[in-house]
């Protein structure tokens, strides 16, 4: 039996791969390229990938990455998610040529944009264009000053809480959609609801909190640890990353705050994904499902990498430039990974009572030996904690009910 569900591929996923395509990639158009050297950053280092060169996407490859991306997606609506690297380095006109072959090559399909920035090189100009295009921006700030500048330094080593918060008033002025993406580092332990409740002060609406766990092997440019592949020989845990039992009290402190007076006014995305997996939804979060299919990455050339996270010679897929992007997302080195998430899970994961929540999470949390997450101590507190909470807003859910009533069974 445990043979079997180890290996058999779970229907919604076979789904993906017979309906209708839609696809997730992001895009990183300045590749590893910034204006910050963040300590924690797993991307600083990939331009090693191209020999140490400065990444920059040409406008005649965002306009056939553009045309590509649309042309591959049979749904009608489109996502194009800019990350980094920090890609406002390109500069306002790249991201106005970037709509313009949007709007070219829609074919009637609705065109949606997002962009990740570290929030230091916003100007009224920025946030004016974000708003009149209808961008979403995602803002990386990890909570109060002392905490932030703990590892987000700029290439010159000073400190960038200041820029971030000047950047985020910029984008509050202009009315632009924002949500904050916070590193939860060793930095962050114990701080979980001062981190929270300080992102509710700059008017975040919609937080991630992104656990650090990152591998490093040798000594780099100044001298800082290369981040390698956690699967590659010799690879040890780097110093800022969290432990698992502080990550899982990290997130146990914010939803004891969260739960008491927030559901439905603040959204929090691993409380979100839990709330979908005990109401036995789909999960809207890559790393929660059980697939790792559909969420690939375009670097500045039209290299198209399985992930994010596994931006290494052994998982480049191809050229988008030289192969059709359909026939690069269904090749069978995409599927390969994909279902490796799932088939290569531990027994212990196979029998654990919140497989259906967490699937595993990341695979590039997996421990080297034995296959479990290394956060695995710090979900199951999570899950374990919030069980009875999500419980009762899945029977507020089934009775038509908000699950912000859950508040009043709090107080």
């Amino acid at each position: 039996m445990e043979e079997s569900i180890r290996t058999a591929i779970p229907l919604d996923e076979a789904a993906r791969v017979t309906g209708p395509r839609a696809f997730s990639i992001m895009l990183k158009p300045a590749g590893s390229l910034c204006n910050m050297d963040c300590a924690y950053c797993y991307y600083l280092d990939k331009s090693i990938l191209y020999g140490g060169r400065e990444p920059r996407m040409t406008l005649p490859v965002l306009e056939k990455v553009t045309k590509a991306y649309i042309e591959a997606c049979d749904v009608p609506d489109v996502h194009f998610v800019w990350h980094g690297g920090e890609p406002l380095v390109l500069g306002l006109e790249f991201f106005r040529k970037a709509v313009e072959y949007q709007k070219r090559y829609s074919g009637g399909k609705t065109i949606h944009n997002s962009i990740q920035t570290n929030g230091t090189l916003l100007s009224g100009e920025w946030a004016s264009f974000f708003h009149d295009n209808g961008f979403l921006v995602g803002i990386s700030i990890d909570g109060p000053r002392a905490l932030h500048d703990r590892y987000r330094l700029d290439q010159g080593g000073r400190p960038s809480f200041d820029r971030v918060m000047e950047g985020l008033s910029l984008l509050r002025e202009h009315d632009v959609e924002f949500n904050t993406l916070s590193a939860v580092s060793r930095a962050s332990e114990g701080h979980g609801r001062e981190v929270y409740n300080f992102l509710k002060g700059i008017g975040s609406r919609y937080m991630q909190f992104l656990p650090v766990v990152e591998y490093v092997k040798t000594r780099g440019r100044k001298g800082r640890p290369v981040i390698v592949d956690p699967m590659e020989e010799g690879a040890v845990p780097a110093f800022w990353s969290v432990s698992a039992p502080a990550f899982g009290t990290f997130m146990c402190d914010i939803f004891d705050e969260w739960v008491k007076r927030d559901v439905g006014k603040y959204f929090v995305q691993l409380f979100d994904s839990a709330l979908a997996a005990w109401c036995g939804r789909k999960e809207a979060v890559c790393v929660f499902g059980r697939s790792c299919f559909g969420n690939a990455v375009i670097e500045h050339n039209g290299d198209l990498y399985v992930c994010d996270h596994f931006v290494y010679p052994s998982y480049r897929v191809g050229n988008v430039l030289e192969t059709p992007l359909r026939d690069l997302m269904e090749s069978p080195r995409v599927k390969q990974f994909a279902y490796r998430k799932w088939t290569s899970l531990p027994p212990k994961c196979l029998g654990c009572a919140y497989l259906a929540a967490c699937n595993g999470e990341c695979p590039q949390h997996r421990d080297h030996g034995t296959g479990v997450n290394v956060l695995c101590e710090g979900y199951r507190r999570f899950f374990a904690h919030v069980a009875p909470y999500m419980s009762r807003m899945r029977t507020f859910l089934e009775n038509g009910l908000p699950p912000a009533m859950i508040s009043m069974d709090c107080c």
